[in-house]
């Protein structure tokens, strides 16, 4: 975890952890979810309030994942279909994509997150889809929360041996990032068979 991170955030305040989660949710290459573990320590050591941050944080994601749906539902295919080498999704993959959204857009909009290349494109993929907007708002309302409460916790609990932590990591990064990314692979993989995406 970086300490300018740490102090930039919590120069920005409750700002920039709205902005932040409004860029996470657009699918940009943003570390959104590093950044609420890092207000949560924040939160722990009295410098941002909880209930404020999660507040933001679920306003800020659903915002952002609102005007992907919005670029998805209008847009729609011929983006993708214009710039599939940049998003390596053709039109079976969309088709497969629409059908899973129609047996579950619960699963699809919760477990979609978690899916590999399909993560950032979840929202866009839901509003092409015709997903009714409340319907949408509903599910992404439920990930943003859980998200947001999962990493704002992790960051507050584990904030008193925040320095063992920082020692350990970096002796131990490329066995975490290793553990990390293969446990990652694999829950990706699985989900990937089961929903055939």
């Amino acid at each position: 975890m970086d300490s300018r991170a740490y102090h930039l955030l919590g120069d920005l305040g409750l700002g920039g952890l709205f902005v932040g989660s409004v860029i996470e949710a657009l699918g940009a290459p943003f570390p959104g979810g590093l950044m609420l573990v890092l207000a949560g320590v924040l939160i722990s050591n009295g410098c941002l309030n909880y209930a404020g941050a999660l507040a933001l944080s679920v306003v800020g994601f659903n915002l952002g994942a609102t005007a992907a749906y919005f670029i998805g539902r209008t847009v729609g295919e011929p983006f993708f279909s214009r710039f599939e080498k940049l998003f390596r999704i053709d039109g079976q993959k969309l088709d497969r994509a629409r059908d899973w959204l129609e047996q579950s857009a619960a699963a699809f909009i919760l477990v979609g997150r978690f899916v590999p290349m399909a993560s950032n494109l979840t929202p866009y993929l839901a509003g092409m889809s015709r997903l009714s907007p409340a319907r949408f708002l509903f599910y992404n309302s439920i990930f943003a929360v859980i998200w947001a409460n999962f990493n704002l916790a992790l960051g507050y609990y584990f904030s008193r041996s925040w320095q063992l932590v920082m020692r350990f990591t970096e002796t131990h990064l490329p066995y975490i990032a290793g553990a990390a990314l293969a446990l990652y692979l694999a829950a990706a993989l699985l989900i990937r068979r089961k929903y055939k995406i």
